[in-house]
């Protein structure tokens, strides 16, 4: 599948088939996550990668939106790790564009995603940090769910003119 197309047609899939994802799969969604940009090339991510059935079951007590985690066969947890920063607070910008290259890579191979929200919820991130054991030099921006979708992604077309300005801001 083309990049374009990966973009076109990826959306939040929360229903899956019980089929595993492979090894290799895995492995696949982990090199694309790492390929992204970071500030300074510091890289600041730590991949929590999540197949345990017990503990996806346990997912939703982290964020109520992650109820689809109970019955996928996958989740990553993406970590910021404030050791590795070059440059303090870009953590969360490295970590999306990380997290965004894993949704394109699932799309790409076949596989449905949806990214859940962690950090910046206080409480989330105090839950995950629990249920994960997670040391304190962590910070868990989301929690990726991942599986074969039941169904098809379609295309669609989200352009909105209207969100668009040039060179200078204009009413």
């Amino acid at each position: 599948m083309d990049t374009l197309t990966a973009i076109h047609t990826r959306r939040s899939v929360r229903s899956y088939t019980p089929e595993p994802v492979s090894e290799e799969e895995i492995q696949t969604l982990l090199e694309a996550a790492m390929t992204a940009p970071s500030a300074g090339n510091a890289q600041p991510w730590t991949f929590l990668v999540i197949t345990d059935p017990g503990l996806l079951a346990r997912t939703p007590s982290v964020n109520p939106y992650a109820g689809m985690a109970a019955k996928a066969p996958l989740a990553i947890l993406v970590c910021g790790d404030l050791t590795a920063e070059k440059y303090p607070g870009f953590w969360v910008q490295d970590c999306s564009a990380a997290i965004q290259n894993l949704l394109l890579a699932a799309r790409s191979i076949g596989l449905g995603s949806v990214w859940t929200g962690i950090h910046p919820m206080e409480d989330r991130v105090a839950k995950a940090k629990d249920l994960f054991r997670l040391p304190d030099h962590l910070i868990p921006l989301g929690l990726i769910v991942i599986g074969r979708p039941k169904g098809e992604q379609q295309h669609a077309n989200r352009f909105a003119p209207e969100k668009v300005r040039r060179n200078i801001w204009q009413d």
